[in-house]
């Protein structure tokens, strides 16, 4: 049993009934697809694969390698804990007429806090920032559309994507220092008291 219970807002709520009653079979199969860009064994996958490909590649690569393996394993790990310590019913429990309208089940039904597809996105935005202008945007928009996918599927509370993002942001955030070392590429002095 979970230590604490999380409710939905009544913003949640009315967000869902109003995904509920305008899905469509149509949208929520694209919104499916969709969501597999943002799944934890995908990305671990693709982490796995680059990090593999800048072993023979110059410093700087690599270690955004190293970066992006430690923050796909962090936040693939990480909700799971959450999980276990949070419970809360998903969306797609508590609507009938979403189901009518081809609204899927999605994962298990209190396992909604916080999403995990939304915390890989949020650390994907995050480590963004570490590329050009137009291709961060770019990221950014993706990393966004992809975490609501999971809104219009009713797996999570639109709460529960945000508290992921942000998360994920974080996590990311924390993860930088220890392997990309300090701004402007110097490595992180670590024998310093």
């Amino acid at each position: 049993m979970a230590l604490v219970t999380v409710k939905p807002t009544w913003i949640d709520i009315a967000i869902a009934n109003e995904i509920a009653d305008h899905t469509n079979p149509e949208l929520e199969e694209t919104a499916e697809a969709l969501t597999w860009g943002a799944d934890e064994h995908v990305l671990l996958a693709l982490a796995a694969a680059g990090w593999l490909y800048t072993r023979l590649r110059p410093r700087a690569e690599r270690h955004a390698a190293d970066h992006i393996l430690a923050v796909s394993l962090a936040t693939a790990v990480l909700p799971h804990i959450l999980k276990s310590a949070f419970d809360q019913l998903r969306p797609d429990r508590l609507t009938v007429r979403g189901h009518r309208r081809g609204v899927p089940f999605s994962g298990r039904p209190r396992d909604a806090f916080p999403s995990g597809h939304a915390v890989h996105m949020g650390a994907l935005a995050s480590a963004a920032g570490l590329l050009p202008p137009a291709r961060r945007r770019l990221v950014r928009v993706i990393a966004a559309a992809l975490s609501l996918t999971r809104v219009a599927l009713l797996a999570h509370w639109a709460s529960d994507v945000v508290a992921g993002f942000v998360l994920g942001v974080a996590v990311e955030r924390m993860l930088r220092p220890l392997t990309l070392g300090k701004p402007g590429g110097a490595p992180v002095n670590r024998t310093r008291p």
